[in-house]
């Protein structure tokens, strides 16, 4: 109990306070004098009221559909998006001009740190031109191949795409990628040359790029500097020319596409939502076409780029929606919400991810358990692509088997527990799914199946029992200078790859498409993928299997006895390292005298170690298992 200290809270009032907010609105108000001295929860609940209550709630009416224009943002990495976006929340007042304006939409600490955009971010502006204010519905978008996911869920929010290309580096390899999802989802594309203030740029060449392998005219391209703010407010001009309003209908029942998530520890989920066709507002009872659950809308609102709320959200408009969900499983990504009692034909939704890369994930104490498990299942509402399976290890004890859609997602996943959830964790070395055809009639019963996806080694079956084994393959595009050519050839040739097309996309630059075993690109194919190979294949087993044993040499305490380490495939050794035994010198006090005698000694001492060899026990250490568990080796 703690009483009213100078302005300070006794506890009697402030749950007065809460109890007659509860009781009059059917929720918490914000405390009506200081906080100061009031226990944590309180402080935080009226810091989280207070701050909502006081923003002037948006009258979202105004913007009829003819004037509303979503888009997204996509590119390859580094190629300006981030900055693209802080220069139109500058221009359309969204944010105030500074020159601390630096990645405005990236949020998470991760994305900070390594300057790269992991999480799709919105922000609704609005535009004054030719005596109309249009609502423009930005969606940044990731660039890095791993986060695709992301870009493929914003589109279907969108009407159309800005398409940004460094006037310097030109087409990369994920513009392409980018390209084809837009084009696929029938979208609009601006193309946007970007960087034209560096040294080196030639937006001439990357505009013919762009009409060559696009079959975009020239003539389409917007050429600007986000850095510098050069001629980007004709790229606003252009979004509300070239991309057409959505096609929607206000007047019938509500039918909105929840395209993202985040979880508020206070709020619950806070949705992402895009309106179809209805209206939303404040007390509304909406259902899920997934759970069939009810709920109460709490809050709608838009991102300004924090949140903004509105009395209403309408057709054609993309924005939040906050409805008390505190279960992770309530809010799945590519849901239909509708209102109660008038049920629609729910949305196409998403086709669900592929998890590329397996990694088992453990905690470092078992009494962390519960809590690592809350972490992951709040983050993976964050990110749905992440795919969780139970797992246990005779070592590790209870732990889970994770799906990521590349190295780089299994690193942001493992940073963003640890920086957002405190959680530390011991993560195994990726490895690749693979399938094997069962020939086997009992592993055919047991399985249910003749043909078995296996993410787990441990549970990779004898070649005997098996007719054959198949890989996931990938197609890769590589974008490279023609002097590189041969030596790019050479390296895909040398990862079992099999090239399939040869473009020459200007004088100077070369498009390579190739098919290649997934495993081979995982492991170390880039200069920042570091990672030792973690799949199966039989030709490399031995250098794989003895570097492995080495480091568990390396790693494991000596003992009175000589320790093999062995590295199998089903019942054939493929490589071996033996830890010497510690070795006492039975013979030091012998001076001299009859060999015999120094010869009783030395075999009563190995008949000693072998027999300890047969009784003794080694316990592996912790330390040294997730030694030989690291993805990059110290040698």
């Amino acid at each position: 109990m703690w009483t009213l200290v100078g302005r300070g809270w006794s506890h009697g009032r402030a749950l007065a306070v809460w109890a007659a907010g509860t009781a009059q609105r059917g929720r918490l108000e914000p405390l009506p004098t200081p906080t100061r001295g009031a226990p944590a929860e309180f402080r935080a609940w009226d810091r989280l009221y207070t701050s909502a209550e006081r923003k002037e709630k948006i009258d979202m009416s105004r913007f009829s559909v003819e004037n509303i224009r979503n888009f997204s943002i996509i590119a390859h990495v580094d190629h300006g998006k981030s900055t693209l976006a802080d220069r139109l929340l500058e221009l359309t007042g969204t944010i105030d001009k500074t020159k601390n304006n630096k990645q405005v939409l990236d949020k998470l600490q991760v994305e900070r740190e390594r300057g790269i955009t992991v999480k799709a971010q919105t922000a609704s502006l609005f535009y004054n031109w030719e005596g109309k204010q249009y609502l423009l519905n930005l969606i940044d978008t990731p660039g890095h191949v791993d986060f695709s996911y992301e870009v493929s869920r914003s589109l279907s929010a969108c009407q159309g795409v800005l398409l940004v290309v460094d006037a310097n580096e030109g087409i990369q390899a994920q513009t392409v990628a980018n390209f084809f999802l837009a084009f696929e989802a029938q979208l609009s594309v601006i193309p946007v040359i970007n960087k034209i203030d560096l040294k080196n740029a030639d937006p001439e060449s990357v505009e013919k790029q762009i009409e060559k392998v696009f079959d975009i005219p020239g003539d389409e391209c917007i050429k600007i500097s986000a850095k510098l703010g050069t001629n980007v407010e004709r790229v606003l001009q252009a979004v509300i020319e070239r991309i057409p309003p959505p096609k929607v209908h206000r007047i019938n029942p509500l039918r909105a596409l929840v395209f993202d998530s985040t979880f508020d520890q206070y709020r619950g989920v806070i949705a992402n939502v895009a309106l179809f066709d209805g209206v939303v507002s404040k007390g509304d009872k909406i259902v899920s076409a997934h759970t069939k659950k009810i709920h109460e809308v709490n809050e709608v609102g838009v991102l300004n780029p924090n949140e903004q709320p509105a009395h209403k959200l309408y057709a054609g408009q993309v924005g939040y929606l906050i409805a008390g969900m505190k279960d992770v499983t309530e809010a799945q990504i590519g849901d239909t919400l509708y209102l109660h009692k008038q049920p629609v034909e729910p949305l196409p939704g998403f086709k669900s991810a592929k998890p590329m890369v397996f990694a088992g994930m453990y905690p470092i104490d078992q009494s962390e358990y519960n809590n690592l498990k809350s972490a992951i299942e709040k983050l993976t509402i964050n990110d749905s692509s992440v795919t969780v399976h139970r797992d246990s290890s005779l070592a590790l004890g209870a732990g889970w088997r994770l799906g990521f859609l590349g190295l780089l997602h299994m690193e942001v996943f493992n940073q963003r527990l640890e920086q957002e959830y405190n959680a530390s964790v011991i993560l195994t070395t990726p490895t690749v799914p693979y399938k094997a055809v069962l020939s086997s009639a009992k592993l055919i019963k047991d399985y249910r199946e003749k043909e078995i996806t296996i993410i787990n080694p441990a549970q990779f079956p004898e070649k005997s029992k098996v007719t054959e084994y198949l890989e996931p393959v990938v197609l890769g595009t590589i974008i490279t200078p023609d002097e590189y050519t041969g030596k790019v050839m050479m390296l895909c040739q040398a990862r079992r790859a099999v090239q399939k097309n040869m473009i020459f996309i200007d004088q100077n630059r070369v498009m390579l498409k190739y098919i290649f075993p997934l495993n081979e690109i995982v492991v170390d194919f880039y200069d920042s993928l570091k990672s030792l190979s973690s799949g199966y294949a039989r030709d490399k087993a031995h250098s794989v299997g003895k570097a492995i044993c080495e480091r568990l040499k390396d790693s494991l305490p000596r003992q009175l006895f000589e320790i093999a380490i062995q590295a199998a495939i089903g019942s054939k050794i493929i490589a071996r390292e033996t830890v010497k035994a510690y070795r006492k010198n039975v013979l030091a006090k012998c001076y001299g005298g009859d060999i015999t005698r120094k010869m009783k000694l030395l075999k009563r001492q190995a008949e000693g170690k072998k027999k300890l060899r047969k009784v003794g026990n080694i316990e592996v250490p912790r330390d040294a298992f997730i030694k030989v568990l690291k993805t990059q080796s110290d040698k």
